[in-house]
This record gives structure tokens, sequence and C-alpha cells, in this order.
């Protein structure tokens, strides 16, 4: 049977982790009580007693005031604070001495009411914000309802007449506003510089009914100095109040449409001003508004229920502890106490319950067309179970790759593929293949790993990814991709070369190589809903989003993922040679030395080689300017100083002089320094100053701490590999390309523990703010006239 301690830990949220009752302190102060002696007492008549004891005690008490009770073991005060955010406030007193241990009993006690009173309190704070948001929301709803309805009319009067009148138009006007200040809540303020948007610019003036002249200002606007407005951001206003639509420009493809969009407002807005000032209504726009409200509806409703299972848990936490505690001492104080905590804020406000009733008919009448099965796969997701099958099949492909892998291994070793000595097409070819599948893979395999390590230690990844409960891969589903695309991988070049030890010419089957990679790259970008579509696609907006980064707000998934690729460069310098000797059909000749030879595809690898840390400086730079933090900039320099040392890297593989060498030594120093120190205090939260585990920091997830100065001493060894460009050692019976290929998996390798920690650190970042659900920015805001 599991104990209720672990089960406590396992089922709390983890963010809120040190809001719940610390029943392990608790349990701690238990045992400074010494157990009465009942040794001579039979199991069984010492239960029933006890539960006549409990139930006559029950009976006996039937209500809980301030009045002292001579014939109670306890009383439990109860004072009212003068603040309303603390609450009221209780402090047990003992009116039977425990013999020795009164005073580890009153300690006890002590703990226990300070747990009551901060779950109170916290309880309380979360209340007020949920309910907060909830008013927000409702507002959002209505301004939403009557922006659709304007849409509807207007539509009606176009299809009835080509040319509208003036009285026709829907009462409101929509500025052109040219200004780019940030625009930074506080709510999300609060939550750190991470969640801050790109706002797109476009104002709805609208006016009309009473539900806007009861529309309260939803956020509390800051703005930058108002100089940095140009001369033509104007707001026009109407009958009733001004409101701006916010759509954050969180992909290209919105960035784009709407900086369009924005072009032709500003033309035809110089018309409408000469022309009676009629609306322009995006209806894009008004359905990105309705997709943040609904998505604001569902962290809503997710934080709800984080706040009752806060509230369950602690009510089984205080009745088991006090269980515990009649138990130690024989006394009668768990219906005393459990009825303190039973009528306490935190279980009796019933707030949190009517405001969840209230989100979950909104959801399913707005947003589900009144199905509630429908709205409940949106608000309740249910978790994909996991089936035996993926294990098996994990099982089945792992036995073929060690198969093929060996079959392969000794057909190289008979044909001599891999001494120094080799055939030079092969390892010029066929090679690159093998290596880049390799180390994508094994980046992939590790990533599985991260998940298994992150559930375990009960970091909240699909949270700080923002991935969708339904649809993230387990541990498993990465375990399985991997074993199969290495199978697939492994078998097609042992057949490859076992037809080469069989006499068949390379122009009869160097395509083989080139149509394995042809296939991979169709079934990454299918469309049909085969092997994991949705993980497929997100990679792809991913990847696109990287590419485009300086054009819209980065979120972590896209500079996490950025930078995976940096440790990924020699697998991306693979594919663009593999990729050039197929496209300019170079395989038919067996000329792999055109590409080399060729000054575009020179100039190409230095891009290559620099292009990932190219596109997370520029992440950095997007950062900095949505978020004005100057540690953005710093990071940005970490990555300009590892762009110069691998092109100084690819310049000295090509012209090795004295004087590329030096230069290679110099930058890679500097940028290994940098970078080491941006791991071990930035991206760890290590090396704190005065922290209670020195070296380290304050809180820590893994339990044993010199896991740490483990992984800190790996970290600074493999970023360490760059000496071997340097040193050029090589073993006398590989091939240089083996050694090549062994330094870059051990780079994937650094990158895979880094993103343990690196996520570890996120998450006691979360936890430190009680950040368990997503702060979704609203789309409507009012603004004031002066404005």
């Amino acid at each position: 049977m599991v104990k209720f301690s672990k089960q406590f830990q396992g089922q709390l949220v983890p963010e809120w982790k040190d809001a719940f009752v610390d029943y392990g302190r608790l349990k701690k102060d238990l045992k400074k009580i010494h157990p009465l002696n009942i040794e001579n007492v039979p199991s069984n008549h010492h239960e029933s007693s006890l539960r006549k004891t409990i139930f006559s005690s029950i009976r006996k008490i039937s209500s809980f005031g301030n009045k002292r009770r001579d014939h109670g073991i306890i009383h439990v005060h109860k004072k009212l604070e003068s603040s309303e955010s603390k609450g009221d406030m209780y402090e047990t007193e003992l009116l039977e001495q425990f013999g020795d241990d009164s005073e580890a009993a009153l300690g006890f006690f002590s703990c226990l009411d300070l747990q009551l009173n901060k779950v109170n309190q916290f309880f309380r704070n979360k209340e007020k914000e949920f309910l907060e948001r909830g008013e927000s929301l409702k507002k959002q709803m209505e301004i939403l309802l009557e922006l659709k309805i304007a849409i509807k009319s207007q539509h009606a009067n176009e299809a009835s007449s080509n040319d509208l009148k003036e009285d026709d138009s829907i009462p409101g006007t929509i500025s052109c506003d040219e200004e780019s200040p940030r625009y930074i809540t506080e709510q999300e303020q609060e939550q750190g510089n991470e969640e801050d948007d790109q706002f797109d610019q476009n104002d709805i003036n609208f006016s009309g009914s009473s539900k806007f002249d009861e529309t309260i200002k939803i956020s509390k606007m800051k703005r930058v100095d108002s100089n940095s407005r140009t001369p033509s951001g104007r707001f026009f206003s109407s009958q009733g109040k001004n409101l701006k639509i916010h759509i954050p420009l969180t992909n290209p493809t919105r960035a784009f449409s709407y900086l369009l969009w924005d072009d032709l407002i500003k033309q035809s807005s110089k018309k409408g001003d000469m022309e009676g000032r009629k609306v322009h209504i995006n209806k894009t726009k008004v359905h990105h508004a309705e997709k943040m409200i609904r998505g604001a509806f569902i962290e809503l409703y997710k934080g709800l229920g984080y706040l009752k299972t806060y509230r369950n848990l602690n009510m089984l936490a205080f009745a088991k502890i006090l269980k515990k505690f009649d138990k130690v001492t024989n006394k009668q104080v768990l219906p005393i106490y459990l009825k303190v905590v039973e009528s306490s804020y935190f279980n009796s406000s019933d707030k949190v319950m009517k405001l969840a009733d209230e989100v979950e008919e909104i959801f399913v009448k707005h947003f589900a067309e009144d199905d509630k099965r429908k709205a409940m796969k949106y608000l309740k997701p249910t978790q994909r179970k996991e089936s035996h099958a993926v294990t098996f099949f994990i099982g089945l492909f792992t036995g073929c790759f060690i198969v093929f892998f060996i079959g392969y291994g000794i057909m190289a070793h008979i044909a001599g593929m891999y001494r120094p000595q080799s055939d030079t097409v092969y390892m010029e070819t066929v090679y690159p293949v093998l290596s880049m599948f390799s180390l994508l893979f094994l980046h992939f395999f590790l990533y599985g790993c991260n998940i298994f390590a992150w559930k375990k230690t009960r970091i909240n990844y699909s949270f700080i990814f923002e991935l969708s409960p339904t649809k993230d891969l387990k541990y498993r589903d990465v375990f399985l991709i991997c074993t199969m695309a290495m199978t697939a991988v492994v078998g097609v070049l042992f057949v490859h070369i076992s037809l080469i030890a069989k006499g068949y010419t390379y122009t009869q089957v160097q395509v083989i190589p080139g149509l394995l990679l042809l296939i991979s790259f169709l079934l990454l970008v299918c469309p049909f809903n085969v092997v994991y579509k949705s993980t497929r696609y997100r990679l792809l907006r991913v990847l696109r989003n990287i590419v485009l980064s300086p054009l819209y707000k980065v979120v972590m998934l896209d500079f996490f993922m950025a930078d995976q690729l940096c440790s990924q460069v020699p697998m991306l310098r693979n594919l663009e040679y593999v990729s050039c000797y197929y496209i300019t059909r170079s395989y038919q000749t067996q000329d792999y030395g055109y590409c080399m030879r060729t000054k575009n595809y020179r100039d190409l690898s230095y891009a290559v080689s620099f292009l990932p840390y190219y596109w997370r400086a520029m992440q950095c730079a997007r950062r900095w300017f949505d978020e004005g933090e100057t540690s953005h900039l710093v990071n940005l320099g970490k990555y300009v100083s590892a762009m110069l040392a691998a092109g100084a890297k690819v310049a000295y593989e090509r012209e090795r002089t004295i004087g590329w060498l030096c230069l290679v030594v110099i930058m890679s120093s500097i940028a290994t320094v940098y970078q080491l120190y941006w791991d071990f205090v930035k991206d760890w939260g290590l090396l704190q100053k005065g922290s209670k585990n020195p070296w380290l920091r304050n809180d820590l997830i893994l339990r044993r701490k010199f896991i740490y100065f483990f992984s800190m001493g790996l970290n600074l060894v493999l970023r360490l590999a760059w000496l071997q460009t340097v040193l050029h050692y090589n073993f006398s019976s590989i091939d240089h390309r083996i050694t090549g290929l062994i330094l870059a998996a051990l780079e994937v390798i650094r990158r895979g523990q880094w993103n343990f920690y690196r996520l570890e650190n996120e998450h006691l970042n979360n936890a430190g703010k009680f950040r368990a659900v997503k702060i979704v920015p609203l789309p409507f805001h009012e603004v004031d006239e002066e404005d």
C-alpha cells in the first residue's frame, strides 16, 4: 500500500508545492512526541475504543467559538486580522498537559496552525485572482458578442446594397495607430518578462449599448514614454467607450497578414475621415480574439480545477496528520481541530465552485454549440492511455536495429570501410547519410530520456512548452520513433553495403541513400494523419518560427529548439553536403568533390556553420525589443562569439595556416568561457551567492547534490571538445570522420543533460511565483480619452 506522504506528493500541483500543507515537517514534529505505552492493549480493542471516543467527541462538540471549554483537550482561537488579505488567523491553546511532551505537542500545534493559516491565505489570494479573471472574461465575452452582431449587421447591409449610406454604417470607427510602445499587463509583469506580448495596434472604437457603459478596464496598461508615439497615432471616439483590439503577433503568418491589413486600413481610413468615418472591422482579428478568449476560459477552468485539488488534498492532509497525532498520544484531538479546519475559509468558500459552473455554462453555450460533451474535450482533456503495443514495438524494433547494426558492422569491417585507407567514395557519399541520421536520432533519444526524467521529478514540461495534453509525445512514443527510424536507416544501409560487396557498382546503388533521405523528408511533411502528424507539423512550425524569429514574439519552445540546433551544426553540414551531392546529380558521375569545389557551396558551408547561432541571436534581439531587459543583449553576445568561433573553425579547415589556428584558439576560448558562465549561472541557476547549498542554489529537485557538481564538470569537459580541431588527435585504426562523429555525438549528449537542468530551473522559477496556468492576454482593452 502506498504511503499517504508519497501519494500526497504525487497528486499535488507541482508549481504550488510550497503552498500546500508541509506534511513532512508535521510528521517530523510528531515524531518528537513519545508514544504512550499501549503495548499490552489489544489492537482490535484499541481501534474500537478509539472509534467510540472519536464519535462521542464529535457528538459532544456541536459548535466552534472563542469561549474556552474546560472539558476539551485543546482550544483553537480564531483571530480576526485587520488586513482582509490575510483573513482569519488561528492559534491553538493546550487545555491538558501531555506530560514530558507538552513542549513538543505545543510545537506541533504551532506548526499546524501555521500551515492552516498559510493554506487559507494562499487559497484566498488565488480565489481573488481567479474571480477577477472571471469577471474580466465575462466583459470580454460581452464585447465579442456585440462585435459579432455588428459584423452580421454589416454583412446584411452589404448584401442589400453595394453602396452603404453613412446612416447604415456601424456606429463606430477604427483608428490607425502607428505607435509601437510595448504594453505590459500587471499580471504578465508579475509572471516575468517571458510572458510579454507584442500586440498589433489596430484600434476599434465601439459605441452603443449599456453593456459597454458597464465595461471596466480589463487590464491596467503601462506605457513606455508617450514621446515614442508617432504624430499620426490618433484615437477616434463615437457615442460610447473607446476600445482597442490587441492581437499578439505570435507567428509569422499573423504578422504578415496584419501588417498588410494595417497598410490597407491606413489608406482606407484617410478616405473614411472624409466620408463620415465608417468602421472597418477585420473579421480575421475578431476570429483571433475569439480564440484568445476561448483559450483564456480554458486556462481559467484549469486553474479552478487546480484550486479544487488544492482544497481536497490539504483537507485530507490535515485529517491524516491529526489521526496520526491521536494514535501517538491516545488523545481525541481529531474531531476538535478537524471541525476548525472544515469551517476555515479554504474549505467553506464556495466561490470557486460557482465560478467553475459559470465558466462551464458559458463555454458550452458560446464555444461548443450547447454540446457539453464537446466542451468537456477542451475543458477537461483526457490523457492518452499508454498502450502495451508501443512497448512491444519498442522491443521489436530495438532487436531489429541490433541485428542490422551488427550485420552492417561486419560487412563494413570486411570491406574495410572505416579504416584510414578506406573506400573514399563510400566515406564521402554514404557515410554522411549515416552520420546525419545517427546524430539526429541520438538527440531525439536523449529528449525521450529527458521526458522520462522530467516526469519522474515532476517537472511540468508540458506547461513550460505549452504542449497539448492530448497530443504531446510521451517518452515511450519518442523511443518508438527512434528505434523504428534507426532500424529503417541501418537496414537500408545494410542492404546498400551488401549490394556493393556482391559486386554492384556505385553507379547502380548510389541512389539508395538518396531515396532514404527523400522518403524521410516526404514523411516529415506528409499531410496524412500517420506517424504522429500533430507532432511533425508542430516541429515544422517551430522551425519556421526559428527562421523568421525577428518578426514576432519568441516563446519558450522556440528558443529552446533553437538551442538544440546549435548543437547539431555537424548534422546540418552533412545534410547540406548530401543534398548538394544528390541535387546536382553528382552521384551519377561519382564526382563527390564537385560541391567542395563550387564557390557557392563553400560560402553556404560558412552560413550553415553559424546560422543556428544567428537565429538564436535574433531571438535574443527580439526578446530585448519586446521586454527591454539588457540581459538578452548579453545573451546575444554569447551567440555572436559562438558564430565567430564557428566561422574561424570552418576557415581553418579550408586553409590550415598558423594565423587561422591562433584565431580559432582565441575565439573558441572566449566563446567557451562565455558559454560556461551562461550555462551554470543563467540557464541552470547554479553558483548562487549565499545559497544554503554551497555553489548551487537554494531549491534543488535532485536530492543528491554531487549530481549537480558532476554535471557541471561533464559540461565543462564536453565544452572543450573543440580542442580536437587544434590537436588533430586520431586513432590509428579509425578514419578521421569517425572521430568527428564521436565528437559531434558528445556535443549532443552535453545538450541532452543541459536540457534537464534548463527546464528544472524554469520549473523552479514558475514554482517560486506559483505559476501553474498560462495567463492568456485578453484582446479587448478600454482606452482613456486622453490617449
